[in-house]
C-alpha cells in the first residue's frame, strides 16, 4: 500500500502540471517513478498525466488530519529554482 498526494507545479510551457508525492510503505521500495506514471496515464486524460514523482517519508498533515499542501509546495520551490 502506498500513500499518494497530487498538487500543481508551475510550468513554463503548460502553466501548471500535476506532480505526485508518494510515500512508500514498509518493504515496498521497488516502485519507480515510471511505473507510477504508466499506471496513472492509463486511467486519466492526457492533460492530467503526472509530470514528476517525488518520494517522501511522510505526507505532512495538520493535527486535524488535513494534508498540508503548502508544505508540499514548499518542497517544490528548490526544484523549480534548479530547473
Amino acid at each position: 500500500m502506498y500513500k499518494l498526494n497530487l498538487i500543481r507545479m508551475k510550468d513554463e510551457a503548460a502553466g501548471e502540471v500535476p506532480v505526485a508525492f508518494v510515500v512508500r510503505s514498509n518493504g515496498h521500495t521497488d516502485l519507480t517513478e515510471d511505473e507510477i506514471k504508466q499506471f496513472i496515464s492509463k486511467q486519466v486524460v492526457f492533460y492530467k498525466r503526472i509530470n514528476r514523482v517525488f518520494f517522501i517519508d511522510a505526507i505532512p498533515k495538520s493535527p486535524s488530519g488535513k494534508i498540508l499542501r503548502k508544505d508540499l509546495r514548499a518542497k517544490l520551490a528548490p526544484e523549480a529554482v534548479s530547473n
